[in-house]
C-alpha cells in the first residue's frame, strides 16, 4: 500500500487531496499537516469529510517517510523548504508554483522574486499525464501546473503541435472564487464578490508564462473573478496556419484525447451543452475542451473548462500519483460531476 501524505492540508487543495485520498483504494493517508490546526480533525475545515476519517492535523516536524508527499504550500515558501520536504519522501509532487517554469528568469518575471532553487527546476516532471505520461511513470519530483494554465495548455497545445496555429495566442480565464484561497482578503467576502465580474489581471498572470512554455507560442493573458465558488473556463483565440480548417483542428483533438481518460472533446453544433462548461464539471477530474471556427475566419476560438481545485489541482496530483506508482490511472477519480448543480 503507497503511504501518503499532505503538507498545508488546511486549506481548500489540501481539503480537496484529503477528500480524493481518503476514498482512494490504493493508498493508506498517514498525515495531513497544518501549522495552525494540529491536533484538531481534519474534519473541522473540511466538514464533508465527517464520518470518513478519524485523521488529526499533524506538526511537520513530526512527519515520518512517506512514498508520496503532496505539497499544498504557499508560492516562495516552497522553493525555500524543498531540500526538507524531498527529504521525507520517495516521491514529492508539489501544487505551488515553484516549479512550474523551466526558466529562473522567467519565475523572476512573474512572481516578482529570485528563484532559490533553480539547480532543481530541471528536476521536476510537469504533472499533467496527457503530454507527460511517459515521463511521470518514473518521476520522484512533479510540478503540477496551475488551474487556468491545464485548461489552456489542454486546449492549445494539440492545435500548436499539430501546426494549426501560429503566431501569437490570447486566453481570457474566468476562476471562481476557491482559486484564490481559504485565507482569501477583503476582496473574497461575500459582499464583495457576490454579483461581481472582476477583472483581477488584466495583463501578465502568472499561468500566461506556464501556457507558452507548454505551446512553444507566446501568449497573452486575462483573467475575471466570477460569482461561482468552482470552476475555471477559459476562451483563447489564436491565428490560424494556412490550410488549417475545421476538419484538422478536430482531428488534432482526437488523435490528442481519444484514449485520455479525463479529457473530453465537447464541440457540438446545437444544444444547451455544446461547449465546455464547468458548472457540469465540478468535483470532477475532468477537462472538457471545445472549439469554434466561423466560416472563412483566419482565427480560431478555443473554449476549455475543469473544476479548479480537482483537474486543475488535486485531482490532477493524485492522477500524476497514479501514473507514478502504477495504480489505475482513474482510481479515487471516479466522480462525474453534478446535474443539475
Amino acid at each position: 500500500m503507497t503511504r501518503v501524505a499532505v503538507v498545508g492540508a488546511a486549506g481548500y487543495i489540501g481539503g480537496e487531496l484529503l477528500r480524493i485520498l481518503v476514498g482512494h483504494r490504493g493508498v493508506e493517508l498517514v498525515a495531513a499537516t497544518s501549522r495552525s490546526l494540529q491536533g484538531r480533525p481534519v474534519d473541522g475545515p473540511h466538514p464533508n469529510l465527517r464520518g470518513r476519517t478519524r485523521l488529526a492535523f499533524s506538526a511537520e516536524e513530526d512527519l515520518d517517510r512517506v512514498d508520496v508527499l503532496f505539497l499544498a504550500t504557499p508560492h516562495r515558501e516552497t522553493m525555500q523548504r524543498m531540500p526538507e520536504f524531498l527529504a521525507r519522501a520517495e516521491t514529492v509532487i508539489d501544487l505551488s508554483g515553484d516549479f512550474r517554469l523551466r526558466d529562473p528568469q522567467a519565475y523572476v518575471d512573474y512572481y516578482g522574486v529570485p528563484h532559490e532553487a533553480p539547480e532543481l527546476l530541471d528536476a521536476f516532471v510537469p504533472g499533467l499525464p496527457e503530454f507527460h505520461r511517459e515521463q511521470l511513470r518514473t518521476a520522484d519530483r512533479i510540478s503540477v501546473p496551475g488551474c487556468m494554465a491545464t485548461a489552456g495548455i489542454l486546449a492549445f497545445v494539440p492545435l500548436a503541435r499539430a501546426g494549426l496555429i501560429e503566431d501569437e495566442l490570447t486566453v481570457d480565464a474566468r476562476t471562481g472564487s476557491s482559486g484564490s484561497g481559504a485565507k482569501a482578503g477583503r476582496e473574497n467576502l461575500h459582499a464583495e464578490r457576490s454579483g461581481a465580474l472582476r477583472v483581477f489581471a488584466p495583463t501578465r498572470h502568472r499561468h500566461e508564462a506556464e501556457i507558452a512554455q507548454a505551446t512553444g507560442v507566446s501568449v497573452r493573458m486575462t483573467a475575471t473573478g466570477v460569482e461561482a465558488v468552482r470552476g475555471v473556463q477559459i476562451l483563447g483565440r489564436a491565428q490560424l496556419a494556412p490550410g488549417a480548417d475545421e476538419r484538422s483542428i478536430r482531428a488534432a483533438y482526437r488523435a490528442h484525447y481519444s484514449a485520455e481518460p479525463f479529457v473530453r472533446v465537447v464541440a457540438h453544433r446545437r444544444g444547451l451543452h455544446r461547449f465546455p462548461d464547468a458548472k457540469i464539471l465540478s468535483g470532477s477530474n475532468f477537462c472538457d475542451v471545445g472549439f469554434a471556427l466561423d466560416r472563412g475566419a483566419a482565427q480560431v476560438t478555443v473554449i476549455a473548462a475543469l473544476d479548479n481545485l480537482v483537474k486543475g489541482g488535486a485531482g490532477n496530483a493524485v492522477q500524476c500519483m497514479n501514473v507514478r506508482y502504477g495504480l489505475p490511472e482513474e482510481q479515487g477519480l471516479e466522480f462525474t460531476g453534478l446535474h443539475p448543480n
